[in-house]
């Protein structure tokens, strides 16, 4: 009786040893899925100016310092912008598109921005300012994690003149998290950002905000050749079967409260 109760315990023991090694390689096969499908994180940084000599200042900061030093650090696709201006635009503005691969990497930037020399000396005239000649009224500064749908930035394809180019940044803000939420699933599973792509919005992200001024919200950048060209885009898209069906659902009604549309254009030390 023992001897067949040891045996009834061994062939337990196996099968439990052999189960869980499967698990564990199915676990392993889940995780290097989970990892190909990595999101990026990015930084939208805005500087907001008074005067033409803090553009100046700040422009020749950027270009001549930060950038180069980001990409000593191996950062790529850094976008620089400035708005398009009206004649009743008084505030001067330069906004910066930083994709990272981890927070980590974001929360480490500045401490290694400090150590570098180089930087510290190109940017000196910007970097040691005095408080009565500052470079810039505010930065504001938003974080966001790239959509499921589109984990890593895509760099616009246009090679037309940049002054002509039409980068339109938008944001919208949703009534509450669950409203947010929703408005994240029509872009992801519910086909708005298959709809971008086949109409060829050239979009370089779309970010959830986890950190800003406007929550809930999400933001992403669609590029054009020109305004003709992105007034034709949205037409194309506002007439398309798939978003007269996808707006008009129950399930999607007011998941965006507000809404705010920049268009921007490439700066000449931009990457794209």
């Amino acid at each position: 009786m023992k001897v067949k109760l040891i045996k009834v315990l061994a062939i337990i023991v196996i099968v439990f040893t052999v189960s869980s090694f499967k698990n564990g390689k199915t676990d392993s096969k889940s995780d290097t899925r989970i990892s190909s499908e990595k999101r990026e994180f990015y930084q939208l940084k805005t500087y907001i100016f008074k005067t033409e000599k803090q553009v100046e200042t700040t422009d020749k900061y950027l270009k001549e310092a930060y950038l180069p030093a980001l990409k000593k650090l191996g950062f790529k696709n850094i976008g620089v912008f400035k708005p398009r201006l009206t004649a009743t635009d008084t505030i001067r503005k330069i906004v910066i598109l930083i994709p990272f691969s981890s927070m980590n990497q974001f929360l480490d930037l500045d401490k290694k921005l400090a150590k570098d020399i180089i930087y510290l000396n190109a940017g000196q005239d910007y970097l040691n300012t005095s408080f009565d000649k500052i470079p810039y009224l505010r930065i504001e500064s938003v974080i966001l994690k790239a959509f499921t749908d589109m984990p890593v930035m895509k760099v616009s394809a246009l090679d037309g003149p940049r002054a002509n180019r039409v980068y339109e940044l938008r944001s919208y803000e949703s009534p509450t998290e669950a409203y947010y939420t929703n408005k994240l699933q029509m872009f992801n599973a519910g086909g708005e950002i298959k709809l971008f792509e086949r109409l060829n919005f050239n979009a370089v992200f779309y970010g959830e905000v986890i950190s800003g001024a406007k929550m809930p919200n999400l933001m992403y950048i669609t590029t054009f050749s020109d305004q003709a060209s992105r007034d034709q885009h949205w037409k194309e898209f506002v007439d398309s079967p798939e978003w007269k069906d996808m707006s008009t659902m129950p399930k999607y009604q007011k998941n965006v409260s507000h809404s705010d549309i920049t268009f921007l254009y490439p700066t000449d030390y931009s990457d794209y």
